[in-house]
């Protein structure tokens, strides 16, 4: 074995997204593309300017959610690592480690870092996403101080360097050397399900199951799977069968991971009908997202955080109460309201998880939430979909109330927010930035017109300054806010791999709960009207209705 160095030049379009560098697989296994990256990333972690420390000596995770190309770019990072002064890497065993699995190996064992290999919710495949990202020393995804400085190496990146050991085996536990660097194989669960164990009632739950209790999760042949298998079918006795599709794909077996009613369509008619399941859940492609579902009842993310925050205290793990919310700022305001009666903060935050980061480390907030299903709390620093499973079954368990039973007494005691999301996807990229930028433009003449019988009270882009450090976040998002609190919004996608996704989101309060089980999209329809006059969706796009619709 020795170290090389090899030259190289910079490659264009490596700055990361909301959520790390994610493109098609083909971009990713071109000659360099991974290695340019992963070279920028190490170089600026060497400095101690953006780092805090050297990355010399230093302990990393590494593990990913095992769609195509996983194993292989596996191979490059530790090889890579060995080559610029990692002393040890924990490697999820086969690869594998979902994304709040990272986050907890690296809290649990005081990491410097890790490294997450996914696109999330994205497809799989030869033909579909791959995508990395960086999680710093508190389990979270990298501040944009630090990706920006790795996107700026990425410029002028000249030399790459790594060792020219061979392939280790990464299936089974045990430890092997890439130079003087050691790799410890782990169980990919272990540390996750020890931290699960100190927040819920396990023995609770384990009883619920023992009474017939009935459980879907659909793990869509995405990396949950073993971790629901091991938990629910292992630890709490869940009969075998629970969990489907919990065999991690490269593919995913051609399902799109991203749990919503359109993608997890078998999931929502397995949960109709009097003989449905008690319970239904999915989890996305890295498990940090999770859709709950009744009996014929579907969660919105936006009423699963808030019910959970009212009802915290129930859950072991929270009883000593929350110092605070946040939510970002297109998720619908319905947590605000608890918040409110419960005396504690709500912070409205950009989209993306690490916002939620310095809140978390702070101490000011204990529960965050996104509108893209994704909760979490202060156990990890990524949202976790099996993590909000077992708050939801751990909940009922404590109520002996369904789920529709639980959002229906919810709702008559806040309200309901009619809230939804409207993507257009694929457009073309040019077209969505000028409808972006001539929304922005008309902005100063929104504030005060009417439509109907609704007057726009404000109207911005918006700027979110974090109350922990100070630094700055603009053009989040355009937002009217109208007189009765309705809401629009209006942001583009950084999550995406082809073309551009507008996301249209709206948001309705009623405190009528004769009026609250309107059905949804014909509760919001007089907003998307008002939505596509203001922006010209249709006219800009060719879009008579959005691609999904959630």
């Amino acid at each position: 074995m020795a170290i090389q160095t090899f030259s190289t030049q910079p490659i264009a379009g490596q700055r990361p997204g909301t959520s790390g560098l994610r493109k098609k697989v083909a971009v990713f296994m071109q000659p360099m593309y991974l290695e340019n990256f992963v070279q920028s990333l190490f170089d600026v972690l060497n400095e101690p300017a953006h780092s805090g420390e050297s990355l010399q000596g230093q302990t990393l995770v590494l593990g990913g959610d095992g769609r195509y190309h996983n194993r292989a770019a596996v191979q490059t990072i530790l090889r890579m690592a060995a080559a610029n002064g990692v002393a040890r890497v924990l490697l999820g065993r086969g690869g594998i480690l979902s994304t709040p699995a990272v986050s907890a190996v690296i809290r649990r064992h005081k990491a410097f870092g890790g490294i997450v290999l996914s696109a999330s919710h994205n497809p799989g495949g030869l033909d579909g996403d791959f995508g990395i990202k960086y999680n710093a020393v508190n389990g979270g995804p990298a501040n944009e101080s630090l990706t920006d400085a790795v996107y700026a190496r990425t410029l002028v990146l000249s030399q790459v360097r790594s060792s020219d050991a061979p392939d280790i085996g990464i299936d089974q536990l045990g430890t092997h050397n890439v130079e003087q660097m050691q790799v410890e194989v782990i169980d990919p669960v272990a540390d996750y399900a020890a931290v699960m164990r100190e927040l819920f009632d396990f023995d609770l739950i384990r009883g619920m199951f023992k009474r017939g209790f009935t459980l879907r999760l659909d793990a869509m042949n995405a990396v949950g799977g073993p971790y629901a298998k091991a938990i629910l079918e292992g630890d709490l006795g869940a009969p075998v069968g629970t969990v489907v599709n919990g065999e991690p794909l490269e593919d995913f077996g051609g399902l799109h991971p991203d749990p919503n009613p359109v993608n997890a369509a078998d999931l929502i008619a397995h949960m109709s009908g009097p003989q449905s399941p008690d319970f239904g859940a999915a989890t996305d492609g890295d498990a940090d997202r999770n859709m709950v579902v009744g009996r014929d009842f579907v969660v919105s993310p936006s009423d699963s955080l808030a019910l959970m925050t009212a009802h915290a205290q129930l859950i072991p793990g929270y009883r000593v109460g929350l110092a605070g919310v946040a939510r970002s700022m297109p998720t619908s305001a319905a947590v605000d309201r608890v918040a409110r009666a419960l005396g504690i903060s709500c912070y409205e935050t950009p989209t993306g998880w690490k916002f939620f980061g310095n809140l978390l480390d702070a101490g000011r907030v204990t529960l965050c939430g996104e509108e893209s299903y994704g909760t979490g709390s202060n156990h990890v620093r990524e949202k976790d979909g099996l993590w909000a499973v077992l708050f939801w079954l751990n909940l009922q368990g404590v109520t002996g109330r369904s789920v529709a039973s639980l959002v229906g007494e919810h709702w008559r005691t806040y309200g309901r927010n009619f809230y939804s999301r409207h993507d257009y996807e694929g457009i073309p990229v040019d077209v969505a930035n000028a409808l972006m930028t001539d929304l922005r433009a008309a902005l100063p003449g929104l504030k005060g017109r009417r439509f109907g019988a609704r007057a726009v009270e404000l109207a911005d882009d918006f700027s979110y300054t974090d109350p922990v450090d100070g630094s700055v976040s603009s053009h989040q998002g355009v937002r009217l806010i109208f007189d009765d609190g309705a809401r629009v919004v209006f942001r583009l996608s950084g999550t995406g791999t082809e073309g551009a996704t507008l996301r249209l989101y709206l948001e309705r309060y009623e405190a009528d709960p004769a009026r609250q089980d309107e059905p949804l999209q014909q509760a919001l329809a007089e907003l998307a009207a008002l939505a596509d006059a203001v922006a010209g969706i249709h006219t800009r796009t060719g879009m008579a209705s959005p691609s999904v619709a959630t």
